[in-house]
């Protein structure tokens, strides 16, 4: 198998899939959040714990040692777990559907940093 040259943090398919999720997030899932004041107060939370699994990811690739690109690949993954907690509590907040598709979104990009994770040398 052939694989790609990673070139740029867009050649990662998890940061696409992360930012994919961040934008459905902005567009889709803020506006319903923020009619509530729980809603606003954990959608605060939620854009920060989403933006730290792009930024985080951004800011290792932009150092390019191994050691620092794992580090900040963890703190993503450590991200995810939280934002995907948030979606559970809010579950009385979002219509289910949503809530299903963001944690399983988030399952699959988990599961992604824990595999380039454990490929990424020291």
């Amino acid at each position: 198998m052939k694989f790609k040259k990673i070139k740029s943090i867009n050649d990662f398919i998890v940061y696409q899939k992360a930012m994919i999720l961040f934008k459905n997030f902005m567009e889709e899932d803020l506006p319903i959040l923020e009619k509530r004041f729980a809603g606003r107060e954990l959608a605060r939370q939620q854009v920060r714990s989403l933006d730290s699994i792009c930024s985080n990811m951004e800011e290792g690739y932009g150092r390019k040692a191994g050691k620092e690109l794992k580090h900040f690949f963890r703190i993503s993954r450590g991200s995810t777990g939280e934002s995907k907690g948030r979606y559970i509590r809010c579950k009385n907040l979002l219509p289910k559907k949503t809530v299903e598709k963001r944690v399983n979104q988030l399952d699959e990009i988990q599961a992604m940093l824990y595999s380039l994770i454990a490929k990424l040398r020291d």
